[in-house]
């Protein structure tokens, strides 16, 4: 009977989510809603030192601003929780005595005294990466070196140790990766990692296959950086009797900096004016304890659906010349198979260009709702009607990145100008184009067809009549109405400003010009 996809997303809560982080979960959702799967999230709190308070939260938040559903996790509960590493604790000794009864492991007795004086010894005698391994083990104080009794001795007394696999000296390991086909490593490069440690919680490595085995997960895609430990993670399997059900790999390329040299840190995006986070998070400097705040996509005014539209083509590509995918749109499209090897460098360009994509491409009626909140938050408290609200968001967008930018663009509608451009003043606006624009404000209130077409062709009878043709006036009619030199289409402004409030701006206009109108 074939297994039912199940996999996870592995987070540890120590900090803001990155959006690397995100673009793993992103993919292990896509593959297990393609193949009709559980999609689980995992805690992973071993490292009580470096464990934030509110970044749990933050993940979860994250995760379902983003669109990422969890079937199983610390919050939706399931048949293989808890869903924290921390409350689990109590089950990993077990299986690290598993591998120690089998001779796959060892307690190791050495002080950081000792482990710092056998580093030093390497390094003087120029040994490339001092590690604990197949050959340093023999000359530490381990239970492979010291007599039986003193180790039952040392145990009884509650030395502290920690347990260390055991990995052969001379073996090759390999696996199949789904994005990078047989990997194999010989076993000489991999040191005896720490896998229970003296406080008595497990190390990353034990937990995550205890875990992993445990929540029968089928499929482990994670980021390029896991890849060296993955062969120490097939011994693992392979120790503990679970190869046959052993997950498949899929180790996902880096995120680069935008300019393509190294990897894409919080420091970037600090540096260049970017989040690197899809919320905002509040903590405190490592350093100094002073309260911190990273930036986020959220409050930046990015669309969830176009983050993930740009995260998913961050590594991935459909095969064809799409770029808009909606979520239904991307599970339905993606595969491992098309998940590149190479790096992708991030582009911050690209992803305002799709959240300009999918707010321009929403209702008038849900851009109205961004557009009389954003007013507020600017101070425009003046009651907008639906109906109004919606003219105006649909005529402003197509001059929209974010949300905020509506409220921008719209401020025209609200306030009166306060200024009228220079250049165009100072190059079109003369008595002719001020009598015609005087001419037209009169003619303006007693119109009937206030539709932009209307008053258009209000404009053009007012103007054939004085014998002025329409490009003469129309720059210093927009600078009049709006006081700007250029904006959406000018007739539709004046029709949703209405006739009466065209006709005061202009006339306005007009009269504070006047001494450059002789």
């Amino acid at each position: 009977m074939e297994r039912e996809v199940r996999v996870r997303f592995a987070p540890s809560p120590t900090g803001p989510l990155h959006i690397g982080g995100v673009r793993t979960a992103l993919y292990n959702y896509l593959l297990a809603r393609k193949l009709g799967g559980k999609m689980l999230l995992r805690i992973e709190d071993t490292d009580q030192n470096r464990f934030v308070p509110g970044a749990e939260q933050y993940i979860m938040d994250s995760l379902r601003w983003c669109g990422i559903e969890i079937d199983e996790g610390p919050e939706q509960g399931g048949p293989h929780a808890p869903y924290r590493q921390s409350e689990r604790k109590p089950m990993y000794m077990q299986y690290a005595m598993q591998l120690i009864e089998a001779g796959h492991a060892y307690y190791a007795f050495d002080t950081p005294e000792e482990l710092d004086a056998m580093r030093a010894r390497l390094t003087a005698a120029k040994v490339p990466n001092p590690q604990y391994n197949s050959i340093t083990r023999t000359q530490m104080r381990n239970s492979l070196t010291l007599p039986d009794e003193e180790v039952k001795q040392l145990l009884e007394s509650g030395a502290p140790y920690v347990i260390r696999l055991k990995v052969p000296r001379k073996e090759e390991v390999r696996f199949n990766d789904l994005i990078r086909g047989w990997v194999v490593v010989h076993s000489s490069s991999i040191d005896d990692k720490v896998l229970m440690k003296s406080d008595g919680m497990p190390t990353y490595h034990l937990a995550n296959i205890v875990d992993d085995h445990l929540m029968e997960i089928t499929h482990v895609i994670r980021g390029e950086e896991w890849l060296p430990s993955a062969p120490l993670h097939v011994l693992l399997y392979r120790y503990l009797g679970w190869e046959s059900t052993m997950p498949q790999f899929a180790h996902l390329p880096l995120l680069l900096k935008p300019d393509g040299t190294g990897k894409l840190s919080k420091r970037d995006g600090d540096r260049l004016g970017f989040p690197v986070f899809p919320l905002e998070f509040h903590g405190k400097d490592a350093e100094t304890g002073e309260p911190t705040v990273s930036s986020g996509y959220r409050e930046a005014g990015y669309l969830p659906e176009a983050f993930i539209n740009f995260l998913a083509f961050l590594g991935w590509n459909p095969g064809t010349t799409q770029e808009l995918f909606s979520m239904p749109e991307l599970i339905e499209a993606f595969t491992i198979e098309r998940v590149s090897k190479s790096p992708a460098r991030f582009d911050q360009n690209k992803v305002r260009w799709y959240n300009e994509q999918y707010l321009r491409a929403k209702p008038d009626s849900e851009l109205a709702q961004y557009l009389v909140a954003s007013l507020q938050e600017q101070g425009i408290t003046a009651e907008v009607p639906a109906d109004k609200a919606e003219q105006i968001a649909g005529l402003v967008k197509e001059r929209a990145t974010f949300p905020a930018d509506l409220a921008r663009e719209a401020r025209l509608f609200f306030e009166r100008p306060n200024g009228y451009d220079e250049q165009v003043i100072s190059k079109k606006w003369n008595a002719q184009v001020a009598g015609a624009l005087g001419e037209f404000a009169q003619a303006l209130p007693a119109a009937t067809d206030t539709t932009p077409d209307g008053i258009k062709a209000l404009l053009t009878q007012v103007l054939e009549r004085l014998g002025i043709k329409i490009g003469q006036v129309l720059q210093a009619l927009r600078v009049a109405v709006t006081g700007a030199a250029a904006g959406p289409d000018l007739m539709a402004i004046m029709s949703i400003l209405g006739t009466q409030e065209t006709a005061e701006r202009i006339e306005a206009a007009v009269a504070a010009l006047a001494p450059q109108a002789s």
